[in-house]
């Protein structure tokens, strides 16, 4: 056991088959030789060994531990021996079997843990959903819970401020939570291998984002917001069943005559000022949005017609990109008569990508 003690800050006893007996008094003796020593043991590496709890011994005399990796055993909960290690900034507890009632220490959330734990990795276990203590640790930059069997994003996700790198991978979500998108610092987004079906346009607002992995999920479309995306330098996308024509005219319900004259008011730029009108009709017509159809100039309010326009991408790849438009009229015609309008709106296509083609570094399309 000496020998695999690499410098009094680390211990490494990876792969030693280390029994639970033994693995106890060691820690017993360490503890008790430092106790008072100048220099804290920094970093415990204890994985793929046979242990089915957290030792006891971490309870005491570890307080300068940063770095705990429990990685390949058969953990079935992570005990209260845990709380004890203020300091901890890595938890590695990968594919262990973590996931049913217990696994987490109960007061994770009130623990110093919950301002130091800067790096959780609980990929390849068994949770169903996302531990609502987790969602507490306000310091974490990295969360890691890909290959389990998590159902959904909880909207409470939001709550991890200081959140850079999302790992989901792997999983049966179908949703992604608009928010989600209240994350200022997130960076890496991977949320592969599941069964989302739709990307909501308010992640759009994640301007930190470098790479997005969306591959091997049910997308037919990307919601045109994608392109605000200024920072994002990898988007993964193969696997999906994106589309391969246009998607014409969608169902459409026809505006309401609040809308009609809404409408009219902004078309027309009839004046108004806050005293012609009440606030609630102040704040509909201030609402509006305008119809990307660069020949209509027309606007929308509650109504519009949902469309997919194709998008070329560094020459290479075209991403399916949703528009909403005001009217049916707005739409690309049917026919094959109109070969030609198609072949216009699929220039336009191409001469608004120009302008964000260079924001895409990296397409992975399959």
């Amino acid at each position: 056991m000496e020998e695999a003690a690499l410098g009094e800050a680390e211990l490494n006893w990876s792969r030693l088959s280390v029994s639970a007996e033994a693995l106890e008094s060691e820690l017993e003796a360490r503890a008790e030789e430092r106790r008072g020593a100048r220099e804290a043991l920094l970093r415990l590496l204890l994985p793929y060994n046979r242990l089915t709890s957290l030792p006891r011994a971490l309870g005491g005399g570890f307080p300068h531990l940063q770095l705990l990796d429990v990685s390949g055993n058969a953990l079935t909960a992570l005990g209260p021996e845990l709380l004890t290690l203020s300091g901890l900034r890595t938890l590695l507890a990968r594919n262990n079997r973590l996931g049913g009632p217990g696994s987490l220490p109960k007061g994770l959330a009130q623990s110093p843990l919950c301002r130091s734990l800067q790096v959780l990795n609980l990929s390849g276990n068994c949770f169903q959903e996302l531990p609502a203590s987790l969602l507490e640790l306000r310091a974490l930059q990295t969360l890691s819970l890909g290959g389990n069997q998590l159902q959904s994003i909880p909207a409470e996700i939001e709550n991890l401020r200081s959140l850079e790198c999302l790992y989901l991978g792997g999983n049966f979500i179908k949703e992604i939570p608009p928010e989600l998108a209240n994350l200022p610092s997130l960076n890496y987004l991977v949320l592969c291998d599941n069964k989302i079906q739709s990307v909501p346009p308010q992640l759009s607002q994640l301007h930190s984002l470098r790479s997005l992995s969306l591959h091997n999920n049910l997308l037919t479309y990307l919601p045109r917001e994608i392109l605000n995306l200024i920072h994002l330098e990898e988007l993964s996308l193969r696997g999906n069943p994106l589309v391969v024509r246009f998607v014409r005219d969608l169902t459409y319900d026809p505006p309401t005559l609040l809308e009609l004259a809404a409408r009219t008011i902004k078309i027309r730029s009839i004046s108004y000022t806050p005293y012609d009108l009440p606030g609630n009709l102040l704040r509909y017509l201030d609402s509006a949005s305008n119809c990307p159809n660069p020949k209509c100039g027309g606007v929308y309010f509650d109504c519009c017609v949902r469309q997919i326009k194709f998008v070329d991408f560094c020459g290479k790849y075209r991403l399916p990109l949703m528009h909403y438009l005001c009217s049916p009229e707005c739409s690309s015609p049917c026919s094959s008569a109109s070969h030609s309008s198609t072949s216009q709106s699929e220039s336009d296509s191409e001469d608004e990508a120009s302008v964000a083609a260079h924001r895409m570094q990296k397409v992975l399309l399959g």
